[in-house]
């Protein structure tokens, strides 16, 4: 008959040596994971800090007026007025559409003269006035434009009609709204996708020939 201890279950150690080998254990595993770690993984990282420091030194002070409200921003050198205006300012009624200066939808005005804010850095309108569409209304009194756009349904989906609006106004200022086609032509760098293009000419030819001060 066999010894009856070579059936005997064997005894296990809950104490120390337990928690050690747990400890042991989790230590390797955390080892063996950034062992195993692409290379790759670790040098985005440490470019997303890198990153965070050239931020921190190349900002610069920028001052704006904005609506009628002065501004001193710390702006990295790159940053565009569009970025500006809707990231740091809050202002979003200035649409970011193609970024590159095709669809007219991220328009403002800086110092009474419509520009592209997706194309303008804002380190160039530092000291400048600058209205966003925010700024055309006078408290709860539409702009005159603004009336015209809803009166004559110049607008769809109104992604672009900010843009629309500001362009409009500038159209009017800058003595290119005498005929329909000239409007059609100094208004060719704002498209409008759902295609309210009549809407819009009606719109500003109101204002037009309306008098009214934009």
């Amino acid at each position: 008959m066999e010894d009856e201890k070579d059936y005997a279950l064997p005894e296990f150690d809950t104490g120390e040596k337990d928690n050690s080998r747990r400890n042991f254990l989790k230590q390797s595993t955390l080892l063996t994971a950034i062992a195993l770690t692409p290379g790759t993984a670790i040098k985005a990282a440490d470019m997303r800090v890198d990153e965070k420091i050239a931020e921190a030194f190349e900002k610069m002070p920028v001052k704006l007026e904005v609506n009628g409200v002065a501004h001193n921003l710390s702006v990295e050198p790159r940053a565009t007025l569009l970025d500006i205006l809707r990231e740091q300012l809050d202002l979003t009624g200035t649409k970011k559409g193609c970024d590159h200066g095709q669809c007219g939808a991220c328009t403002v005005h800086v110092d009474g003269h419509r520009v592209n804010s997706c194309l303008t850095l804002g380190v160039m309108a530092s000291g400048k006035k600058i209205t966003t569409i925010e700024g055309l209304a006078k408290g709860d009194e539409l702009h005159p434009m603004q009336e015209a756009f809803l009166k004559h349904d110049g607008f769809q989906c109104g992604y672009c009609t900010p843009g629309q609006i500001m362009s409009a106004v500038a159209c009017i200022r800058e003595g290119h709204a005498n005929s329909e086609m000239e409007i059609r032509e100094y208004m060719s760098g704002n498209i409008c996708r759902c295609g309210a293009y009549p809407n819009i000419v009606n719109a500003i030819q109101e204002v037009k020939e309306g008098g009214h001060a934009v």
